[in-house]
């Protein structure tokens, strides 16, 4: 009777054991489930704020730093004719005749903030060209780096700013993205005429200040 008993005993003990074991385990997994989305929520990359839809704050950020003339902004070309079934503007690798009005209307915006204290470069395609030409009435002679922007170009950027003057770069969708990828935030494509803000102050480390899409410029308000 007891050598029962205790093998009884023996047998509970290791059940228990196990139990023990089988349920520590399901505690781990279960913490691991809750606690790995956590970590890659916070391990993804900042969005970028959009400065349009009443942001007041982002606005007047971007006011006061482009009044010290602290701002690079990279400004997408308008709509370009090979991707579209719109009438070409002139050749098919440049803008749409439609998209016209849109680059005037986005250069009104920036007329409204102020040029006086601003550098204007565009990349050498012909869809830059034209959208600098009706958004700033200014077409450089093509910036190679602006359309050749892999890996480099915050520095680039950087290079071209000069203190106390704004800094604005028509470039392409693929520069942006690069522009977000060095400064470690994410947004999804900007569209056509998008403008994006960063503050370059020396020797700060340059920060990202927001986006505006283009038919969004009539929502910015500081107020």
């Amino acid at each position: 009777m007891e050598l029962r008993l205790s093998l009884f005993g023996i047998k509970r003990s290791i059940n228990l054991s196990c139990l023990t074991r089988h349920r520590n385990t399901v505690v781990v997994l279960a913490s691991a489930l809750l606690v790995t989305p956590l970590i890659v929520w916070l391990l993804q990359p900042a969005a970028v704020p959009d400065l349009a839809h009443g942001n007041v704050a982002g606005a007047r950020t971007l006011a006061t730093e482009w009044a010290k003339g602290d701002v690079i902004v990279l400004v997408r070309h308008v709509e370009r004719c090979d991707h579209s079934k719109a009438a070409c503007l002139s050749g098919n690798d440049g803008i749409t005749d439609r998209s016209r009005s849109v680059a005037v209307s986005v250069g009104a915006r920036f007329e409204q903030l102020g040029l006086d204290k601003t550098d204007i470069y565009n990349s050498p395609m012909m869809r830059t060209s034209q959208t600098a030409g009706y958004m700033f009435n200014k077409v450089g002679v093509g910036e190679d780096w602006l359309v050749s922007c892999k890996g480099t170009m915050l520095r680039d950027a950087l290079a071209h700013k000069v203190a106390g003057r704004n800094l604005i770069l028509v470039t392409h969708s693929e520069c942006m993205a690069q522009l977000e990828k060095d400064l470690k935030v994410s947004t999804s494509t900007l569209g056509y005429g998008a403008s994006l803000f960063i503050s370059a102050r020396k020797p700060l480390t340059p920060k990202m200040l927001g986006f505006i899409e283009a038919s969004d410029w009539r929502s910015v308000t500081t107020e």
